[in-house]
């Protein structure tokens, strides 16, 4: 692998990490504020609304610049979701916000791995970035609660500026003020990130760009092979991104745990979701990737069984399998 590859590694695991912590930082800041649990669970389709609203134009950005500089100022999207945080507004517009910075980022990140490395090398690349980008997701989940529960916000809380008032005062506030400095790491590797020889492509007007987006999703979806991609990793990242809240409120629900130790809980998902796309970008060829659909059955079966667990000693080594079979299922449909 080329050594920018490793750069962009490391700026997408540090930026995924901060915006998974900033979801639990957010949950916690809606709890203690008294907001209804269904706001709590609206934070997974606020993150992915720009996602879907910003799908023909994000692409097209991602072409009309060099892609580490997208991801620069895609980076700075999300320190400004934060600051919309801390300084009262309401956290569901914020974390769109924090979307927003991450529907951007999203093509370019997958973007620059076709202009950087040959295509015998994209497998074993998405393997990687995959297995980064959920690990990082359970562990920014692990790191969120952390950093909102008893030992360490009183910690961040316990930080002062001389002759400065941050009216930073709780400790989801401390976490989310946090997360801004893990972006800020994010953002000087997305500097160090090589200029690659890709001729960059003059963004068209916005009707226009809707036109070809929705010629290549037909094109895409008349696609057999086009059909099984895009379909079984729509379900995935659904799956995924709801089972980041309903993970939480079931350990509360099921095993009695505060939300730092539901946290700590799902961040054990991250050992078989490392391992399992790992494993896949080791060993998985690209015209075998239908293989591994019924993972997916089954990864189905294994989310329903979580009704009948009710201790940790189940739950730990349970959720574990559930992640390796994720990591291995969603880096060949990629």
């Amino acid at each position: 692998m080329k050594r920018g590859f490793y750069t962009i590694m490391s700026a997408q695991f540090f930026s995924s990490l901060a915006d998974n912590a900033l979801f639990v930082a957010a949950v916690e800041m809606l709890r203690t504020g008294g907001a209804p649990e269904w706001q709590r669970a609206a934070l997974v389709p606020m993150f992915a609304l720009f996602y879907v609203v910003l799908a023909p134009f994000v692409g097209a950005f991602a072409d009309a610049l060099p892609k580490g500089k997208v991801m620069f100022v895609s980076n700075a999207i999300k320190v400004v979701g934060c600051l919309m945080m801390l300084f009262g507004t309401h956290p569901l517009a914020a974390y769109a916000i924090v979307g927003l910075g991450a529907a951007a980022y999203s093509p370019a990140k997958y973007g620059i791995l076709t202009e950087l490395l040959p295509p015998s090398q994209l497998v074993k690349a998405n393997g990687w970035i995959e297995g980064l980008t959920i690990g990082s997701i359970i562990l920014g989940v692990l790191l969120g609660g952390q950093l909102i529960g008893p030992k360490f916000a009183p910690m961040l809380l316990g930080f002062d500026l001389p002759l400065i008032d941050t009216g930073i005062d709780t400790g989801p506030e401390a976490a989310i003020a946090s997360m801004i400095f893990m972006y800020l790491i994010a953002a000087l590797f997305n500097l160090r990130i090589p200029r690659t020889e890709a001729p960059l492509l003059p963004m068209d007007r916005p009707f226009a760009l809707v036109g070809d987006f929705s010629q290549c999703n037909a094109r895409l979806w008349a696609d057999k092979l086009g059909q099984i991609s895009l379909a079984t990793t729509t379900l995935f990242w659904g799956v995924s991104g709801n089972l980041r809240y309903i993970v939480l409120a079931w350990a509360g629900a099921a095993l009695g745990y505060s939300t730092t130790q539901a946290s700590s809980l799902v961040g054990v998902v991250a050992v078989g979701t490392a391992a399992g796309a790992i494993i896949a970008s080791m060993f998985m060829k690209l015209d075998r990737a239908t293989g591994v659909i019924p993972l997916g059955i089954g990864m189905g079966l294994l989310v329903i069984l979580m009704n009948f667990i009710d201790n940790v000693w189940m739950a730990a080594p349970f959720l574990i399998i559930l992640g390796a079979i994720g990591g291995y299922l969603v880096v060949p449909m990629n």
